[in-house]
């Protein structure tokens, strides 16, 4: 019998997925000079092309310049060279599968000391108790900044489109910028995008709408949207339902599910609430409700590591399956499993009390993955927490002096289009 992990998928746009395996979106921190994709992540992008997904969901690529979620992070804007992305487009297809290019804003989740800016929809900054000095203080956007913003957002999917991806994904999930306008908790303002859920989703569904009008009726277009944001007053699933609904109209073609943020990283698997840690497809309890009532196809990430589980995702009514962790040390593991075969590694917990720095570091550990992958190397995930985090701090610092040159120059040469709107 034929598992429909392997049957296609077809979308509202026109396109068909291949199988119902996603990449999900993972951060590389793999740029270039210039912040621009290069060789190390088309190596990367090839293995996973080849390794059998039928979808490949890109790491966030910024639409600000000035906005980084840190300082290796990839930008597409108005001024940025295409043809880095047209060789990444064509490394992610050369399996035979689509990608898709994750787009994001990261609003006040950008670490301390980044040059830019550090932009919210209130000035409430990230709250990490003893860490929240990891990240810079937030101004609350002018409507202005709001406008400026939302079409950057359609910019990028434009240029994403001439490069040759099939799709985007607008990031609207784990405590970045769409996610902190939706936030109770975060987005205290009192004009029309704050109070109500519909004025805290104003800026989600603009952003949708400036996209869609901006791409081909045969480009994909999708969200990732928190299932919940795992804070007490936060963001939830009922919530969750109600934007999926007014998302319906606007021409999306898939929801990704997932939830957390820096503050309660659900997404791996360390919410502040302990009543939603599982082992596996962290979403699923909430995913099965929403899939009852979604007219869009959803897509599940967080924690999916087997084929069983995958399969009891997609009974649910789920209609792709997202995977991060497990292609950063198993790049074939969609082939395997259609030869009857799991991966035959798992990545080494960080099983610190330190909840923010043990996500912290399974981050870390994960981007070492992928930047042994993106290196021709094998995946090595024994490798210690600490060690993973410690060389990527130093990697950071490097890459922090070459952003702010690169920076400095694209503001003074006028070559940015990104400047504070």
């Amino acid at each position: 019998m034929t598992s429909v992990l392997f049957s296609s998928l077809p979308l509202r746009s026109g396109q068909v997925l291949g199988n119902r395996i996603a990449k999900a979106a993972m951060e590389e921190n793999l740029a270039d000079e210039g912040q621009v994709p290069g060789r190390h992540l088309m190596e990367l992008y090839r293995r996973w092309a080849a390794g059998g997904t039928g979808l490949l969901i890109t790491g966030n690529v910024m639409v600000h310049a000035e906005a980084l979620t840190g300082p290796a992070g990839v930008v597409l804007d108005e001024a940025t060279p295409l043809a880095p992305f047209a060789d990444w487009a064509e490394a992610g297809k050369s399996g035979g599968g689509s990608i898709w290019m994750q787009i994001n804003h990261p609003g006040r989740q950008v670490q301390a000391g980044m040059p830019g800016v550090v932009w919210g929809p209130s000035d409430v900054g990230v709250d990490l108790g003893r860490h929240s000095s990891r990240f810079g203080r937030p101004v609350a956007m002018t409507p202005e900044q709001i406008d400026a913003t939302v079409n950057r957002f359609a910019v990028t999917a434009h240029r994403a489109e001439k490069a040759g991806f099939d799709g985007v994904e607008v990031h609207a999930a784990h405590g970045y910028l769409l996610s902190q306008f939706l936030s109770p908790l975060v987005n205290k303002r009192t004009d029309a995008w704050g109070g109500s859920l519909e004025n805290r989703a104003r800026m989600l569904l603009d952003v949708v709408r400036a996209v869609r009008a901006a791409v081909s009726p045969s480009f994909g277009v999708g969200v990732k949207l928190n299932s919940a944001d795992f804070q007490r007053g936060g963001f939830d699933a009922h919530d969750a339902r109600q934007v999926i609904e007014m998302l319906e109209p606007l021409g999306v073609d898939l929801v990704e599910l997932s939830g957390g943020s820096y503050e309660s990283p659900a997404m791996t698997g360390r919410p502040a609430d302990e009543r939603t840690q599982a082992r596996e497809a962290y979403f699923l309890d909430l995913a099965k409700d929403l899939a009852r009532t979604s007219s869009v196809p959803l897509m599940l990430t967080g924690g999916i590591t087997r084929r069983e589980t995958a399969e009891t995702v997609l009974a649910s009514g789920v209609a792709l399956v997202g995977m991060g962790t497990a292609l950063s040390i198993t790049p074939d593991l969609p082939d395997r499993w259609r030869s009857d075969r799991e991966a035959d590694r798992q990545l080494r917990p960080a099983t610190w009390s330190d909840k923010a720095l043990a996500s912290a570091a399974t981050m870390a550990q994960v981007r070492h993955q992928m930047r042994r992958i993106a290196h021709g190397r094998s995946p090595r995930p024994g490798t210690h927490p600490a060690h993973a985090l410690l060389r990527e701090q130093l990697q950071q610092r490097r890459a922090l002096r070459r952003y702010r040159t690169w920076l400095t120059a694209s503001r003074h040469t006028g070559t940015s289009t990104s400047r504070a709107a």
